[in-house]
């Protein structure tokens, strides 16, 4: 076992509820704005969300793989990158994309289209790319997990907020147009708040071990831009486009991983702190790169 692994976390059965709630605000909030048009805009103009998917499920689980076995970290390590890699685009991704003057709306499509196709493909991708890793595949049978017990807890976390939030802005729509800003700025604030106690409780550990992820989080979140930004260009997609495919693709729900790491995997140091620190990595990366596209307009 790595040293990394014996890390033992302060995140108890209480603080996982809490995240667990929290993702399903977070959730609830993303959804009061979806309407079932945003699911039609996809279909009638597929192009962006299917490349972002394609990008996003099938592509960069693949690259993660293959950059796991390059660089070769410890193999708890390697598994957490693969499971951030399955995850689906992070809550701040269209904040993220109308900051940087991308196709809001296109960053709004894949979310609901990228959400409910994970209810299927974070556990596919985590179960196949993480079986196929000889490192990781014996982590995997170390815990013994179960992928229908998986996707059966990734549909409830996203699957069931998502169901309820599209429903009160159908059948509520005045309700849920007063609910979406202040559910959506209430939400991200105590992740974000949550983000911060949890790294205060364990600054320890991450100042011990940020060196053993700082340099895999940096090569793994620069690839799912390129993948998300190369894939929109090989489409021929617009640079408006261009930008919400990469930021939907480079931003991940880091949170959703910190659930199924601590609800299947008790917490494995180096699953825990790789992806903890994504969710802080993916953040000041998405917004020194909104801070430059910000800048210029992004044309044709």
């Amino acid at each position: 076992m790595h040293a990394i692994d014996q890390a033992d976390l302060a995140f108890n059965q209480g603080g996982l509820w809490v995240l667990n709630i929290i993702l399903g605000l977070v959730m609830f909030g993303v959804a009061l704005d979806l309407r079932v048009d945003d699911f039609k805009r996809a279909l009638r103009r597929p192009l962006a969300p299917a490349l972002g998917l394609v990008a996003q499920f099938l592509v960069l689980p693949a690259a993660t793989w293959v950059l796991t076995r390059i660089i070769e970290p410890p193999p708890s390590v390697a598994l957490g990158m693969i499971l951030v890699a399955a995850c689906p685009g992070g809550n701040v991704s269209n904040f993220i994309t109308h900051l940087s003057r991308g196709a809001t709306a296109v960053s709004i499509a894949m979310t609901a289209v990228s959400t409910a196709a994970a209810v299927v493909m974070t556990p596919l991708n985590l179960a196949f790319w993480g079986g196929m890793h000889p490192s990781t595949a014996a982590v995997l049978k170390d815990v013994a997990l179960n992928p229908l017990e998986l996707l059966v807890t990734v549909a409830t976390l996203l699957g069931l907020p998502l169901a309820v939030g599209m429903a009160t802005a159908h059948w509520r729509p005045k309700v849920a147009a007063k609910l979406v800003r202040p559910f959506k700025i209430a939400s991200i604030g105590f992740f974000a708040l949550f983000i911060v106690i949890a790294f205060h409780k364990n600054y320890g550990h991450f100042l011990a071990f940020i060196s053993l992820v700082f340099l895999p989080v940096l090569l793994h979140n620069a690839t799912a831009l390129s993948l998300g930004y190369g894939m929109a260009t090989l489409g021929r997609l617009r640079i408006a486009e261009r930008r919400a495919v990469a930021i939907e693709v480079g931003i991940q729900n880091s949170g959703l991983g910190l659930i199924i790491i601590f609800g299947f995997f008790d917490g494995l140091g180096g699953m825990a702190v790789v992806t903890a620190w994504w969710g802080i990595w993916h953040i000041i990366a998405g917004l020194s790169l909104a801070s430059v596209w910000g800048r210029r307009p992004p044309g044709r």
